[in-house]
């Protein structure tokens, strides 16, 4: 583990406040960070905060061959795991002397002191037992990583639920939970570890020191008790002399602490097992405190819906009136045209180029007795005030011409809207030749 080390400037102010019994988070001398306990939807596992600390525990179970020498006895194993992800400072693929440390503190705080029983754990003797695993992964570093774990691992272990077992001859029938209830650890006692870090050669104390406080501390004592105030292990690491007035006064601080964190922790299992029976929400994500960003649920808000319309009559009244809008606005410019409500859409509008060029292919279309040219057909008017209609078969669009006076013998030729309307240039040239004729 390599640490970033402290400037001169720094431990100064660290080593001055302490002195005048000042601390960083704004706690007192023996003040406790708090502790916030999770469970996740399975049986065993569980996430416990200890102010930025974080630390996951999952427990899981196998049937394994036992030791030789423990043959009626179940296995359990601790292993700590510290990752980049929880301080940069931390090496992976490496145990370094800070991981040995720590599991060995573990062991001697959960399986030596015998807090579980194994023999409970023996489901052949000889043949078949149960082996224990506690997985712990640091998940944040803030200080105090071994109270932390040692919460979580404890947690995990009531919490956790193993499958049923029968056994008929030789014959060992392992049971889903569906068609057995999981059956719960047998654990005797809860031990749980309480840091002291000592400054100035043991002058000052401080109790759950953070990440901070321990880069300037001299020395730190490690007291793992029980609710009972049974001691299961002490530490003491630094190299400083501690006198045996102090470790009794540390003793005195870890009873108290440990009794308020069982209780803590008794009353987070017990909430969490009426959740479950209820068939309420349950998990990691119903943990997460409500308005933050990374919430996925939100309280529920309870809606008054019996005034609604004289609510609704006065926002209309309090509001302003809406603008006038112009339905049909004038558009001087021929071409052009404008999109939105209540506005006229002039786009099929031509212009003056396009318009004769039109009327003289019309013009070209319709062509009276005196012009010669080739017919489709001959239709014949016999009242006065009937027009002429020429019409398009694949396009249907009428063209209706009103006739002279004196209507004569009409020619009339229907066009195709696949024949392409003769230009300017053509429609000259035709009229030179009629009147060179």
């Amino acid at each position: 583990m390599k640490e970033t080390p402290l400037s001169n400037c720094e431990r100064r102010f660290l080593l001055r406040a302490i002195e005048e019994k000042k601390r960083l988070d704004g706690r007192q001398t023996y003040d406790y960070r708090n502790i916030r306990i999770s469970f996740g939807t399975d049986y065993g596992c569980c996430i416990v905060e200890l102010g930025k600390t974080r630390v996951l525990g999952q427990v899981s179970c196998e049937l394994v061959s036992p030791k030789l020498n423990r043959a009626t006895e179940g296995i359990l194993f601790f292993n700590l795991e510290l990752s980049q992800m929880a301080a940069p400072a931390f090496e992976p693929g490496r145990q370094s002397d800070l991981l040995v440390k720590l599991n060995r503190l573990l062991e001697r705080c959960l399986r030596n002191s015998k807090c579980i029983d194994t023999e409970s754990l023996c489901v052949v003797a000889g043949e078949k037992v149960w082996q224990i695993r506690v997985d712990l992964h640091l998940l944040n570093h803030d200080g105090n990583i071994i109270d932390a774990a040692s919460i979580a691992a404890i947690v995990a272990l009531c919490h956790f639920r193993r499958p049923d077992v029968s056994v008929q001859g030789e014959e060992v029938t392992l049971y889903t939970p569906e068609e057995r209830d999981p059956v719960p650890l047998s654990i005797h006692h809860m031990p749980i570890c309480v840091s002291f870090a000592f400054f100035q050669q043991g002058t000052y104390l401080l109790v759950d020191p953070n990440e901070r406080e321990e880069r300037v501390m001299d020395g730190l004592l490690v007291i793992a008790m029980n609710k009972h105030r049974e001691i299961c292990t002490i530490q003491s690491s630094g190299g400083i002399m501690l006198l045996k007035d102090q470790v009794l006064r540390c003793s005195k601080i870890a009873g108290v602490k440990i009794a308020e964190i069982t209780e803590l922790i008794q009353k987070a299992l017990e909430n969490d097992q009426k959740v479950r029976k209820e068939g309420g929400k349950f998990g990691f994500a119903e943990s997460i405190a409500n308005q933050r960003i990374t919430a996925f649920k939100m309280e529920k808000a309870s809606v008054d819906t019996s005034n609604i319309e004289e609510k609704a009559e006065e926002i209309i009244a309090e509001a302003e009136p809406p603008p006038e809008v112009v339905s049909k606005p004038v558009l001087w410019t021929p071409g052009t045209a404008q999109i939105g409500d209540g506005i006229e859409n002039s786009w099929g509008d031509l212009e003056d180029s396009e318009k004769e060029e039109e009327e003289g292919g019309i013009a070209e279309t319709v062509i009276l007795d005196d012009t010669k040219m080739d017919t489709g057909g001959v239709s014949d008017i016999g009242s006065q005030g009937a027009p002429i209609v020429l019409s398009d078969s694949e396009e249907e669009e009428m063209i209706i011409l009103e006739p002279d006076k004196n209507p004569r013998k009409i020619r009339a030729q229907t066009t195709s809207a696949r024949e392409k309307a003769p230009s300017k240039s053509q429609v000259k040239r035709r009229r030179k030749k009629r009147t060179a004729n």
